[in-house]
């Protein structure tokens, strides 16, 4: 997909970046995404709020503030009632509100598969966005929720989850990144992405490769929900986590397995954390602050000059 030549373009398609942004003045910009998903959860409520959650955090990942969206429902009238689309409106709505967003209106279509996410318009200063392509060597790591939605997902789908592990997925899933994305504004982020569909090391690679630099993550450091390692050895691992290895592995050194120390790193999120590249003096000032605050965070590894492969674990 090519750069638009509009001298306003202040982020394209160029470097798979969260969202783009359009300068509308010398001090504003907007900054816009769109995201629908597949339900996760039999809830239809807590679909709905996973949803919205995961669309609007394509805008929290620039720095930016989301105030309109609109809905995108593809729904099955005729397998599904009005009150089960009600529900999964309720849910996106409470997730908005949460957000400070106005829903502005939408668009339903009738379709044999149940999908639900929003478009979602927010504001930002150009000079503060923060993007995915501007990571610097010395910089630390931080991700702001643990790995694993994905693969308790299937399990649900599969009636084997256990309660504990689909209550926290759903917790993660349903946490806005609100928080975590104004803390890495006041702590002068380098660059930042959310880890969504293309799993930790595909949203690692991007950044690695826009940034011209290598990603080096700490194996023992990654944190995962709970249960997530037994899953995998159970098999109950989504097509979509095979597909993100299988196509980012060869920019990943050592060469990854089918185990459950890799596999998770491959697995694609819904609602998934920031993955924030700060300065090292940056680093304590984040965590002091996100202790206070209630925001998880973890150092998970560091940023280094371009290596032989864009990722590297040890």
């Amino acid at each position: 997909m090519g750069r638009s030549s509009d001298p306003d373009l202040v982020v394209g398609p160029e470097t798979a970046d969260d969202a783009g942004v359009y300068r509308i003045g010398e001090r504003l910009a907007l900054v816009e995404t769109v995201d629908i998903v597949t339900p996760l959860v039999d809830d239809p409520f807590t679909f709905g709020r996973i949803a919205a959650a995961n669309a609007l955090s394509d805008v929290f990942a620039m720095g930016g503030r989301p105030v309109t969206a609109l809905n995108l429902v593809f729904f099955p009238a005729c397998t599904l009632g009005g009150e089960v689309l009600a529900e999964i409106l309720a849910g996106g709505l409470d997730a908005m509100r949460e957000a400070g967003v106005c829903l502005v209106g939408g668009h339903t279509v009738e379709d044999d598969e149940l999908k639900y996410g929003l478009a979602v318009t927010g504001l930002i200063d150009p000079a503060r966005v923060v993007r995915n392509a501007t990571a610097r060597p010395g910089d630390q790591l931080i991700l702001t929720k643990p790995l694993g939605t994905g693969i308790i997902s299937t399990a649900i789908k599969a009636d084997m989850a256990s309660a504990a592990a689909e209550a926290e997925a759903i917790r993660w899933m349903t946490t806005l990144n609100a928080a975590a994305a104004g803390l890495m504004v006041e702590c002068g982020a380098s660059a930042c992405t959310d880890v969504t569909g293309f799993g930790l090391l595909g949203h690692a690679s991007e950044m690695a490769r826009g940034s011209g630099v290598t990603v080096e993550f700490t194996l023992d450091a990654v944190p995962l929900m709970g249960g997530v390692g037994e899953l995998v050895a159970d098999g109950l691992v989504p097509a979509g986590c095979y597909r993100n290895r299988d196509h980012y592995a060869p920019l990943v050194s050592p060469s990854t397995g089918d185990d459950a120390r890799f596999l998770p790193l491959f697995d694609p999120q819904t609602s998934g954390g920031l993955l924030i590249a700060l300065p090292p003096a940056a680093t304590g000032c984040f965590h002091a602050a996100a202790a206070k605050r209630g925001i998880f965070a973890a150092t998970v590894g560091q940023v280094l000059p371009a290596g032989e492969h864009p990722v590297v674990l040890v």
